[in-house]
């Protein structure tokens, strides 16, 4: 019975470094905690299937004018399924965009398999025209 809380925990410990890698562009190491067979789901977006696609994506991520963060709000796990409440943080030069995701992550042997996120695209173009006006205020 004290297997399923470490099981979640682990699960819950796994996304976190995963987020906390590609923050600080190690994609070797994000890279290292994705599936093979990982299928990447965003919202109305097309799915990138397998981790050397998803891991070229998060290389892309990872250039001087192109950033990538996330703020974890709320994260949750039951087996090996983690819940995620957070904002994303893309940035593009000086321009900032934030907007709130909700990501579900299945994991399999310890590693993510899928990796589904949800979001708005009214609250991305929110994000978006906010971002581009303290840019431009900056200036």
């Amino acid at each position: 019975m004290t297997e399923e809380p470490e099981l979640q925990q682990d699960a819950i410990t796994t996304v976190r470094e995963f987020f906390a890698a590609m923050e600080l562009g190690a994609v070797a190491e994000a890279v290292r905690l994705l599936d093979p067979e990982i299928v990447w789901k965003n919202t109305s977006l097309p799915d990138v299937r397998g981790r050397d696609r998803v891991a070229a994506l998060i290389r892309g991520l990872n250039r001087d004018w192109l950033g990538f963060s996330a703020e974890m709000h709320h994260i949750a796990a039951a087996g090996n399924v983690v819940l995620s409440d957070r904002t994303d943080v893309l940035r593009f030069g000086p321009v900032r965009i934030a907007f709130w995701v909700q990501g579900t992550f299945e994991l399999r042997d310890g590693r993510i398999v899928l990796w589904h996120d949800h979001f708005s695209w009214a609250n991305f173009l929110r994000g978006t025209l906010a971002g581009a006006y303290r840019a431009a205020l900056r200036r």
